[in-house]
């Protein structure tokens, strides 16, 4: 049986569902908006009505992915098991919600390779789910630097929700600035966040970093609801891994394919 919501109880039934796992951030992203910022490359192709995008703010989805593994050992030692989460969870806990309401989507993941590529970053501006900051990552006004985005929904339908971040301008505001002086090698400044120069001295030097961002964990904002360490040190050594493909990528011309 299916039945056919209006814009805010399809975002509101999507937000319950969700809500269990940890993804309490749930807003919704004009398509004209969204191209308004991104390059051409991540431009739709063909456009929806809406995109729903789906986030974490705090550490309640490690701790859903926490129970989940410790339910599941096994999913643990695959080589991507919070991505292998976050799909199953789509499927198993999202479209069917959609099924239900009699709504057409497509489902978007950070990490698909399905064409063309989402900009999640631009997606949640877009949404006014955070803005960009110094350090390179979202920050929202409760949550600050402890975000994440998780998935996006393309759907047939004009949708709506909350914009918790329109007008947020954290960093102009922030006079004290603590997460330039964290950084140990100064890749944070008034300029921004250089990824060269952060790659560049964590891969220089095994263990750099993998306890933690200096500049995201000196941030003001959000602190309340800093992620667990277990969940800081998995990001960040994920994060080594990428910089050190990239970084071999541009010292090889050939490098093998992982």
């Amino acid at each position: 049986m299916t039945m056919r919501l209006g814009a805010d109880a399809l975002v509101a039934a999507i937000g319950d569902a969700v809500a269990p796992f940890g993804l309490n951030l749930v807003g919704v992203a004009r398509p004209a908006a969204y191209e308004a910022l991104v390059p051409p490359a991540y431009r739709l192709g063909t456009m929806p009505s809406s995109i729903v995008v789906l986030g974490n703010g705090g550490g309640g989805f490690w701790a859903a992915f926490r129970d989940h593994i410790g339910r599941s050992p096994e999913a643990a030692a695959r080589e991507h098991p919070l991505d292998d989460f976050t799909r199953e969870l789509m499927a198993t806990t999202v479209l069917p919600v959609l099924a239900r309401c009699g709504v057409a989507g497509v489902p978007r993941l950070p990490f698909d390779d399905l064409q063309p590529p989402l900009s999640f970053v631009h997606l949640a501006e877009a949404a006014g789910l955070g803005r960009r900051s110094l350090v390179g990552v979202l920050l929202h006004p409760e949550f600050g630097p402890w975000i994440a985005l998780r998935g996006a929904l393309l759907l047939d339908v004009p949708t709506s929700a909350a914009r918790p971040a329109a007008g947020f301008d954290p960093c102009t505001g922030c006079h004290e600035r603590p997460c330039i002086a964290a950084c140990p090698t100064a890749a944070v400044s008034v300029s921004g966040w250089s990824a060269e120069s952060c790659a560049a001295y964590r891969v220089a030097e095994t263990g750099r970093c993998d306890d933690g961002c200096h500049a995201r964990l000196a941030c003001v904002y959000g602190r309340a609801h800093r992620y667990p360490s277990d969940a800081i040190a998995y990001h960040q050594r994920r994060a080594r891994a990428v910089m050190e493909r990239v970084l071999a990528g541009r010292r090889d011309s050939d490098p093998p394919r992982s």
